[in-house]
């Protein structure tokens, strides 16, 4: 009942006026991070522009910020409180499990690339797995490959032993777990509190959000892997009940502007912001170590690689999915990924 009662209202809500009188219909997008965040500042209002300009005026987006944690934004969207939003899938633990694919360690591609494959092979491996049920999915991303964040300087996996690390969950906290960490989970608008609190040692998060979360004020160390520690894997979703209210044609100008091209196109941002994260990280006095394939912190990430997979392939196997297959197209595709016109 109370979820019938939410889209009612929702769907009473929808329609605004455009500056000629027509009704136009109003996609109430929730999100979360600073207004400042390459997401809010540059993705949204990007794609916002493009689907008004697509749809004549007839849809209109608008920004709606901190409805709660983001884990529940996916609830949010199906209930009908708001129409579209975004949100990271380790934030849930057990409900996606296939979409770990493209939070896996050590792959040799940028963020561009890993988004335009993770949808791809989502849609060829995993669509019947029905993991975003209820809502539609408009884009799938990953961020660059995440680095490790250090309140405290280490030279080792040794050294950060039992340190409380903050994860988004998914295979950042089997990474945790691997590596004798205590994993704390907590959504990334939280990580500059607990650090400079002192309630967490450090967390892995990409290099854009040096200045985008502003953690080189609370940041001593980085320390960035070939391919990557591992990608958090996000979502860009839009109610069913939504577009099926929505009218054939804007149905489709919005699909259109949406899939791979705006999956490539996020994770194209999100590269381009994690010079930023150096450049602020730089004027902040933040030591940012990259190592090579042949240091030590990188053979011990590859020699525990194969337990994160491992355990992935069994899960994969249960749904009756071919994990083997699935986890080696989605490097295939990410590591030889070709920019679309």
């Amino acid at each position: 009942m109370f979820k019938h009662s939410l889209k009612l209202l929702a769907a009473l809500a929808l329609t605004a006026v455009t500056s000629t009188g027509q009704a136009a219909t109003e996609m109430i997008l929730a999100t979360w991070l600073p207004a400042s965040h390459p997401m809010n500042a540059t993705v949204f209002p990007e794609w916002a522009t493009q689907v008004e300009e697509a749809t004549e005026g007839r849809v209109k987006v608008k920004l709606e910020y901190d409805l709660g944690h983001p884990k529940s934004y996916f609830d949010l969207v199906e209930d009908g409180v708001a129409d579209a939003g975004w949100s990271v899938h380790g934030y849930i633990p057990g409900r996606f499990i296939m979409t770990e694919v493209a939070e896996m360690p050590h792959v040799k591609a940028d963020a561009r690339a890993s988004s335009a494959a993770f949808w791809k092979v989502n849609k060829e491996f995993f669509a019947k797995q029905n993991e975003h049920e209820g809502i539609e999915l408009l884009a799938l991303f990953t961020n660059g490959g995440n680095c490790l964040y250090l309140t405290q300087p280490a030279n080792s996996f040794n050294d950060i032993k039992g340190r409380k690390i903050r994860v988004t969950g998914g295979i950042a906290s089997q990474l945790g777990e691997l590596l004798g960490v205590t994993g704390i989970s907590a959504p990334a608008s939280k990580i500059y509190e607990l650090q400079q609190q002192g309630v967490v040692d450090g967390t892995i998060i990409s290099l854009q959000d040096l200045k985008a979360l502003r953690l080189s004020e609370v940041t001593k160390q980085v320390i960035c892997f070939p391919g990557g520690l591992y990608r958090a894997s996000f979502s860009f979703f839009v109610s069913e009940d939504f577009m099926a209210n929505l009218s054939a044609k804007d149905r489709e100008a919005i699909r259109a502007l949406s899939g791979e091209k705006l999956s490539a196109r996020i994770g194209q941002v999100w590269e381009e912001a994690d010079v930023d994260g150096i450049n602020a990280a730089i004027a902040g006095g933040v030591e940012i170590i990259n190592l090579n394939e042949d240091d030590a912190m990188t053979k011990e990430l590859v020699r525990i690689l194969p337990l994160v997979e491992n355990k992935w392939l069994d899960n994969a196997k249960k749904r009756g999915v071919d994990g083997k297959a699935a986890l080696q197209t989605y490097r295939q595709y990410a590591e030889n990924y070709t920019p679309q016109g």
